[in-house]
């Protein structure tokens, strides 16, 4: 079990703590909602989660199959929505990959992001797009 301490620092912001590690990290409620967007916001983090969740399990699959995907990078792009309540709609991920691989190995590399634990555990309702562009 993972536990976190998270304490309200006022003016819409928060410490959070990983209790394991002792690493912290604050968020800031965004421009658009009466924050001053200086840090990540709460639903920031959740395209974070997903994203980096995406490319750990791309790094897992990698390793398994004997290739090295260093260099690549994800872009999430989140999308709020306000009907019928402020949720996150879309979350788009951007993933490049500056390695020439097979086939077969980009075949299992993104079958492991998309069985990423993060995208199965949001909401349905929020559409999730994966964009893979490899090196050829």
């Amino acid at each position: 079990m993972t536990k976190f301490k998270i304490d309200y620092l006022g003016g819409l912001r928060t410490r959070c703590v990983h209790e394991a590690s002792g690493e912290e990290l604050l968020t800031d409620a965004p421009l658009d909602n009466q924050g001053k967007g200086e840090y990540f916001s709460p639903t920031d983090l959740v395209g974070l989660a997903l994203g980096s969740c995406v490319l750990t399990l791309m790094g897992i699959a990698a390793k398994r199959l004997g290739v090295s995907i260093d260099g690549t990078t994800l872009t999430v792009e989140k999308e709020m929505k306000s009907a019928p309540s402020r949720m996150i709609g879309k979350l788009a991920m951007h993933i490049a990959c500056p390695v020439a691989l097979e086939p077969k190995a980009i075949e299992q590399i993104e079958k492991a992001a998309r069985g990423c634990p993060v995208h199965h555990s949001l909401h349905p309702d929020i559409v999730q797009e994966f964009h893979f562009v490899w090196k050829s």
